[in-house]
């Protein structure tokens, strides 16, 4: 019995090292994540909400496992009416799920409990992930105006958002010296 307790525990530490399958996230097999799961943010999407999710609130409570408190709305983008959900955490707002010709085309993460699959999240210093903006970066725009937006390193669908301190003018980007201590603010994914 004892034997079988130890195979089971190291089995999923072998196969990470073993395995030629690259897509499937073998970390979901060991077992201290058996009895649940947290969200994560990847291409395909954020948890179990994907380009493929309908943009309506019982899908999007479904994908989040009930978890979070959805209130929904509309705004004007570029000319254009997009809906909304605000997924609420406690009191919180976690994430912001817009769309599109009725499904999801973008996912803004604010909850520093969800992480992407590299394990970059809110609160990480830009330093940790880029060594400067030029070719990764440009000034932020509309809600994210007083920040920078970069493309995740590897990623067609992850962005970052930072935000820190900085008295330049308005319109242009800080220097990779003043943005080595801005923090991620926001997780954004795109369809």
């Amino acid at each position: 019995m004892k034997s079988l307790r130890t195979f089971i525990c190291v089995l999923p530490l072998a196969l990470t090292g073993c395995s030629t399958l690259a897509s499937v996230n073998w970390s979901a097999a060991y077992p201290w994540n058996w009895f649940g799961s947290s969200i994560e943010v990847s291409e395909n999407g954020v948890g179990k909400i994907t380009a493929s999710t309908p943009l309506d609130e019982q899908a999007i409570n479904d994908a989040l496992s009930g978890d979070y408190h959805l209130r929904s709305g509309m705004k004007t983008e570029n000319g254009s009416i997009v809906r909304y959900f605000e997924a609420l955490k406690d009191t919180q707002l976690a994430l912001v799920v817009n769309g599109e010709n009725g499904a999801v085309s973008r996912i803004d993460v604010l909850d520093s409990d969800i992480a992407t699959d590299k394990g970059v999240k809110i609160g990480t210093p830009f330093s940790a992930v880029f060594d400067k903006a030029f070719g990764n970066c440009v000034k932020g725009a509309g809600d994210d105006s007083t920040g920078v937006e970069c493309k995740a390193p590897g990623s067609q669908h992850i962005s970052y958002v930072f935000t820190g301190e900085w008295s330049g003018p308005e319109g242009l980007m800080p220097s990779d010296d003043t943005l080595k201590n801005w923090k991620l603010s926001k997780l954004v994914w795109r369809r």
